[in-house]
């Protein structure tokens, strides 16, 4: 049948599951968006205030249910606007398809309106990305994209469409989704773009000798990374953990990898790890990292990370291996995988002695309580209190970040949802929002910063509009704080353009746009917003005042070893 590249576009995208697209319409990208408006029935497209909350809600959907997000956007500033959102996909390997249309194919490479050459500009940030020039070559595009984004380390894909090909007419088949890499030249051109896209399948010689390793180790400590978390391979990890009776460090993309209340569990390892964990990292015999890319807030000096120890890193992606800590050995292959040949081979160990030595150190940082504002702690044990338990939490960038991973404790994967490889002030809202979308039946709460908050709060009209009843709590410290912490640490005190001493009031923008607001000093204010924000039905903004010079405590200093607490619990 003859049908238009826009239409081609939305059949392709239900041939995937597709019901939920984020994004925003422009000159370049109106075909489609007016034949999205015969598929209303079938595609759910949500409107945001800005590209870039499009692109972090398209990420939030896909983090938190396990799909592949849909991001649209016209040409020239409206692409621009998706590549913070794109990079942060990239650095945490999310799925995203982006769809952008350009100019007609007569005016590229002319500086005409609303040009650009995203495909260039995204060409680092993405697994790969299209043009498409040619009609006849839109499907088989579209559906390579998804197969790309999805397979082995998931992430971004951007797909480029001249405009004229979205109005042009072509002879369109309709493919299930389960046939598209058995397909002769789609299959070859999937294999031929994606050198991964068959995840590799782990060298059971590399198994057993991680489990001869094992079986040796007086001292073993797992990371529970990122990987985990993508994998879904959190009841494999738990078994791996139970099997080997190791203590189990947790970086800030593996929350949810592991529970954080099970009694294994040292806490966050790195630069704003906890005492116990980094110093078992130090002490531990064999350290085994899961999905774990050994990234510079984890290995701060990677000579002197776990220096006593054989290390052992399991990744799906090769080129992660000795890339920043030369390992003993390693295996490839997806978490889950991997995680359940190992526990098929293992028998019991038990570790009695080194976990008492490794919980004699602190977990948590400990706070004075009292006071005229409340304590990071304080704010996230009366959500634990008061929110259900699988309560979703999409954070900002900053000291609310480290707070809320160091002391919220997360039971399952796409459960903590924040910004870890590319550090993304601004993501929080717009997860958020996709994360409720995604998860209708869940309570989301929103966690940010009075600085992130600046960058993302025109998406409460998103908010309002969709009847989202999203709860964002702002810990309010009148500052920039993560970066006034290193200010007083290492710059002498220089307060250089970090004091956010200046409006808005964030109670009356919320009353602005409609929803509920509540600005609260203490524990039983907070507790009593809680639960008027859990019963508003809309969404609900709690303002919560901290202290100006609270810091994120533990830290290391950057290219320190682990131990070297510049601050300390």
């Amino acid at each position: 049948m003859q049908l238009t590249g826009s239409k081609i576009i939305m059949e392709c995208l239900l041939e995937q599951g597709v019901d939920t697209i984020f994004g925003y319409p422009g000159g370049t990208i109106l075909n489609v968006y007016d034949e999205l408006y015969n598929y209303s029935d079938r595609i759910n497209h949500y409107l945001t205030s800005h590209e870039q909350g499009a692109a972090h809600a398209a990420d939030g959907y896909a983090r938190s249910t396990g799909k592949v997000g849909v991001c649209f956007a016209t040409s020239g500033p409206g692409c621009t606007n998706l590549t913070t959102g794109i990079a942060t996909a990239y650095m945490d390997s999310s799925p995203i398809v982006f769809i952008t249309c350009n100019v007609n194919e007569g005016l590229l490479g002319k500086d005409a309106f609303q040009e650009v050459d995203i495909t260039g500009i995204t060409m680092p940030i993405t697994k790969t990305n299209y043009v498409v020039r040619d009609i006849r070559k839109l499907a088989d595009i579209i559906r390579e994209a998804f197969a790309i984004a999805r397979s082995g380390r998931p992430g971004p894909v951007l797909i480029d469409i001249v405009k004229n090909v979205t109005a042009e007419k072509t002879e369109f088949t309709p493919l299930p989704k389960e046939e598209h890499s058995k397909q002769g030249r789609l299959g070859s051109l999937i294999k031929r773009a994606s050198h991964d896209l068959k995840t590799p399948e782990p060298y059971l010689g590399d198994i057993d000798i991680l489990v001869d390793m094992i079986r040796e180790s007086k001292k073993p400590l797992l990371i529970c990374g990122g990987g985990v978390v993508r994998s879904r391979a959190d009841k494999e990890f738990l078994e791996f953990a139970e099997r080997i009776d190791s203590p189990v460090s947790i970086t800030v993309m593996g929350g949810g990898g592991f529970k954080g209340r099970n009694p294994l569990t040292t806490g966050m390892i790195g630069m704003h790890g906890s005492q116990a964990s980094n110093m078992a990292c130090d002490a531990c015999d064999l350290l085994i990292a899961v999905g774990c890319r050994f990234s510079d807030r984890v290995a701060l000096d990677p000579k002197s990370f776990a220096k006593q120890a054989k290390i052992v890193q399991i990744d799906i992606d090769r080129s992660e291996i000795n890339k920043n800590v030369e390992v003993d050995h390693h295996i490839i292959g997806d978490a889950k995988r991997v995680l359940t040949l190992l526990n098929e081979r293992l028998e019991q160990q038990s570790h009695s002695s080194w976990k008492d030595y490794v919980f004699s150190f602190k977990t948590e940082t400990e706070y004075d309580e009292g006071g005229n504002t409340l304590t990071p702690k304080q704010i996230s044990d009366a959500i634990a209190r008061i929110c259900p338990q699988d309560t979703m939490v999409a954070t900002d960038v900053g000291q609310h970040q480290m707070w809320v991973i160091q002391h919220f404790h997360y039971d399952y994967p796409g459960q903590l949802l924040t910004s870890g490889g590319f550090g993304t002030m601004g993501f929080g809202l717009g997860a958020a929002i996709g994360a409720k979308i995604g998860n209708p039946e869940k309570t989301v709460i929103h966690i940010t910063g009075d600085g992130g908050f600046r960058m993302n709060c025109n998406e409460l009209a998103t908010e309002q509009f969709y009847k989202l009843p999203i709860i964002t709590i702002i810990y309010n410290n009148q500052s920039l704080g993560m970066v006034r912490q290193w200010q007083t640490l290492i710059y002498n005190g220089h307060y250089s353009q970090t004091t956010l001493d200046r409006g808005p009031d964030f109670v009356k923008l919320a009353e602005a746009y409609g929803l509920g607001g509540k600005r609260v000093t203490s524990v039983a204010e907070l507790e009593e917003a809680l639960k008027e924000a859990l019963a508003f039905g809309r969404g609900y903004v709690i303002d919560c005042a901290i202290e100006m010079d609270e810091m994120v405590r533990p830290m290391v200093p950057v290219g320190g070893r682990i131990t070297q607490f510049l601050i300390d619990s």
